[in-house]
């Protein structure tokens, strides 16, 4: 019998669509994908020759639990560069990906029945790695009007003698909102550890993204190497912790993962200290496929509560084709997928706060966004008779 902790885990929808595209692909179709964060660009030259170096001259065991000591250093060079803050490598812990990081921040920080609170709507796996330890997600509703940001009160109001944790996400997966630094430094100061995810730092086209580090040292930050480096096949993120959790974090580290990938661990030191045009080339790239997808949105009738300003990603209000065709986001999502061949997100896939939206990756060509939304409007034009 499958064990009641994965009975009770959501699944994620994103993946369901993805699944149904390929088959539809397998099948012949073109499928169009704007449901998936993941960047299409190669990964950067300098990244690609140091796995190859690494790999010719067999540096193909394992690491320290840790993390390759070089590597932990340049992480903490790149926070100090970026944010003004002064991490210890004996901090960081290097991972494969950031969901183990998370996996484990949950690990070392919560007892059972202990809580974290995750936004709704927010990232569709926040609360899945709290319910596996054993601990309750306490979702706080986000609301349009207020950019799908938290409500310090609406926090304070949630906050119980069992909360443990506050998840912030800036910039935000689905919506690409930026959370200005005034609400996290009162965020910060509320009592809670603050559980911040930073994956898409770097990935900002108007204002600028900050640290949690910046205003408290009592935060877990999960960043890696996926989004801003182009890096997700190679699976690298890493935790920067509390020291006082590092001994727990390098035992679950030793037993559940012995280590992260030494070849990417080579190459992430590559990509922290020899990317910065490419990484910046993709940025540029990314906030014109941006600009050009809001656009096409709204001339269709979608409305765009926030506009994105970070991230990959558009959270479109899409209650007008649900209105039409009596579809909840997530029948919307199939149907756009098998009427149009556009691969989209159910917004549900984020929390009952998300149910009337439809998330847009704009991790893709111009070419094929604008092919893309020209079988949308299409679409829409006979679902929605606009």
């Amino acid at each position: 019998m499958e064990a009641e902790r994965t009975k009770r885990m959501k699944p994620f929808y994103v993946m369901d669509v993805l699944e149904r595209a390929c088959r539809m692909e397998r099948d012949g179709a073109d499928v169009i994908h704007l449901e998936v964060g993941e960047p299409d660009f190669d990964t950067p030259a300098p990244v690609t020759e140091a796995a190859a170096r690494a790999l010719g001259q067999g540096r193909t065991h394992y690491t320290h639990s840790l993390g390759l000591p070089e590597l932990r250093e340049a992480i903490c060079a790149f926070y100090h560069e970026r944010y003004g803050v002064s991490v210890s490598p004996e901090r960081v812990c290097v991972t494969s990906g950031t969901s183990p990081a998370m996996l484990m921040a949950c690990g070392v920080l919560l007892e059972h029945g202990d809580e974290v609170i995750i936004s709704d709507p927010g990232y569709a796996c926040y609360p899945n790695f709290v319910g596996f330890v054993g601990g309750v997600p306490a979702p706080v509703r986000v609301l349009a009007e207020d950019g799908f940001q938290y409500r310090s009160s609406a926090i304070r109001e949630r906050i119980t003698p069992r909360t443990k944790a506050v998840f912030l996400n800036s910039p935000s997966n689905p919506t690409g909102n930026l959370l200005p630094p005034e609400r996290m430094r009162r965020v910060a100061g509320m009592g809670p550890m603050i559980f911040s995810d930073e994956i898409y730092h770097g990935l900002v086209y108007e204002g600028r993204e900050h640290s949690i580090l910046e205003f408290t040292d009592e935060a877990f930050v999960f960043n890696g190497f996926s989004k801003l480096f182009a890096m997700t096949g190679l699976r690298l993120g890493y935790v920067i912790a509390p020291e006082r959790f590092m001994d727990g974090i390098k035992k679950l580290s030793q037993n559940l993962f012995i280590s992260a990938n030494s070849v990417s661990q080579w190459a992430a030191i590559a990509a922290l200290t020899e990317c910065r045009d490419e990484v910046e080339a993709m940025r540029i790239t990314y906030n014109e496929r941006r600009v050009r997808i809001l656009a096409r949105l709204r001339a269709m009738g979608f409305t765009i509560d926030v506009e994105p300003t970070g991230a990959f990603y558009v959270l479109a209000d899409a209650r007008f084709l649900s209105a039409a065709t009596g579809l909840d986001s997530y029948g919307l999502a199939f149907d756009i997928l098998e009427k149009a061949c556009v691969g989209v997100t159910p917004g549900t896939d984020f929390g009952p706060g998300g149910e009337g939206y439809i998330r847009f990756s704009y991790a893709n060509s111009l070419e094929n966004i604008d092919r893309a939304m020209d079988r949308l409007e299409g679409y829409v034009r006979e679902r929605a008779g606009s």
